[in-house]
């Protein structure tokens, strides 16, 4: 192991509802739901129709760019509804499941027996491609290419996070496998551990590199993690994956299977009985929110609160979320509220005297306490964004599309939960996740 990487900025934001380690009950949702919006750049191409019998790893739809990235369906059942937007932009695409959990059969294969481009084909045909992710562009890896490096962030800083050492537990041969996959992709394996936790599923993990980080938030984002062991330069590439979607790639070699089961925590300051439950990908959240969250007008939000995406109570988890967090939605005015003394209130700076309870865990809500205003350089992101890059200046070149600004300032290091906590800080009220993400489509636009 490699020598401690101490991430000196960054944010901790105390949110009151942390989920203790223990599993809850629920039960399985009769729906389930892949949303092409998880996925950027895709465009979808449906293979089945509504009131087809599907099996789980029957594909659903594939890319209209990229045939061979297919998506498959989490569960056996009957495709029972494509829901679509504006000029018919594919929502959701629901399978109402039938119980039995039948399954495609893609065979059983030890990763070490096979070639690189048959690890690849067997990944792509199950429909298990998209766990794979690259940098830079956030987008699904591209298998036609081989990347320099492949990395798993194997803890997670964010607000009401789940614990990944308690969820991996007794996973560990899946895990094992999905890492023995990876390294036929590539031999550079990376895993980025919390030095504050010590965990026996990644210490005793072979064929993996691991790189141990301490600090706040966002110590635990891949790409802060990447950013200090291996940056990124033009031309290159580092592929990226979740521990959970490693272990649903060791059960798709070790049992021939697509397995699409997920733990998820429910957290927040209105659940009830905030835990750890069993459930699949795209799974309908009502099963999981109904009778276990507080009265009033409340928020739902698949992932976490900075990154996440705000759902319905019968809204569907997203495809790479691990987390469900419910916050009120503070739908409220409050006049003058800067100048009160604010005793309770959650500050960044020393605005309010709240700063000195250094302990205290807060119900923070939705409201964002005012509007767009002027983008001015006031020195906040960089309090906050642990890497060597001048973000407001990225902003900048991003809102005039300077493209040769935007590579000189490192948006190739970027992506929007990097970014996360400058948009919480910013006094500006500026949706910086989306700038960025209009950035990184613009640089794969005018450069692809």
């Amino acid at each position: 192991m490699s020598e401690v990487i101490k991430i000196k900025r960054g944010l901790d934001i105390r949110l009151a509802g942390k989920a203790e380690r223990v599993f809850r009950q629920a039960a399985l949702p009769e729906h389930f739901a892949i949303k092409p919006a998880d996925f950027h750049g895709v465009v979808p191409k449906m293979v089945v129709k509504v009131g087809d019998k599907v099996k789980a790893g029957t594909v659903l739809f594939y890319d209209k760019y990229r045939p061979e990235v297919k998506f498959v369906s989490p569960v056996s059942g009957e495709l029972v509804a494509v829901n679509r937007g504006e000029r018919r932009r594919i929502l959701e695409v629901v399978v109402k499941t039938d119980g039995q959990e039948e399954a495609e059969q893609f065979g059983a294969a030890k990763p070490a027996d096979l070639s690189r481009e048959e690890v690849i084909g067997k990944l792509l045909d199950a429909g298990a491609w998209p766990f794979i992710r690259q940098r830079p562009y956030d987008v699904i890896a591209n298998p036609n290419e081989t990347p320099k490096a492949v990395f798993v962030s194997g803890f997670d800083s964010s607000p009401l996070a789940p614990d990944y050492d308690f969820v991996l537990s007794g996973q560990e041969k899946y895990f094992q496998v999905g890492i023995d996959a990876l390294k036929k992709l590539c031999e550079n394996v990376n895993i980025g551990i919390n030095h504050e936790a010590a965990s026996k599923v990644y210490n005793n993990t072979k064929g993996a590199v691991l790189h141990s980080f301490q600090g706040p938030h966002p110590a635990g984002n891949v790409g802060v993690q990447i950013h200090h062991t291996m940056p990124i330069n033009k031309g290159e590439t580092v592929w990226v994956t979740q521990p959970q979607d490693v272990i649903a790639i060791g059960k798709l070699f070790e049992e021939g299977v697509y397995d699409a089961s997920r733990i998820v925590v429910l957290a927040g300051s209105e659940v009830q009985k905030a835990g750890y439950f069993r459930t699949k990908v795209g799974a309908n959240i009502s099963s999981l929110v109904k009778g276990n969250v507080k009265e009033g007008n409340l928020r739902y939000v698949s992932g976490n609160v900075l990154t996440g995406t705000e759902l319905e109570d019968d809204g569907y988890l997203g495809f790479y979320h691990s987390q469900i967090a419910v916050i009120p939605e503070g739908d409220y005015f409050e006049f003058m509220g800067w100048a009160l003394p604010g005793f309770g209130k959650y500050s960044v700076s020393r605005s309010f005297f709240s700063w000195m309870c250094s302990k205290k865990e807060y119900r923070l809500d939705a409201n964002i306490h005012g509007g767009e205003r002027a983008f001015v350089v006031s020195g906040q992101y960089e309090k906050v964004l642990p890497m060597d890059i001048l973000p407001e200046f990225l902003f900048k070149s991003i809102l005039v599309e300077d493209i040769d600004k935007m590579e000189q300032l490192g948006i190739y290091e970027l992506a929007e939960e990097d970014v996360a906590l400058c948009e919480f800080v910013c006094t500006s009220k500026l949706n910086l996740q989306s700038i960025l993400r209009t950035g990184i489509d613009l640089m794969i636009k005018e450069l692809s």
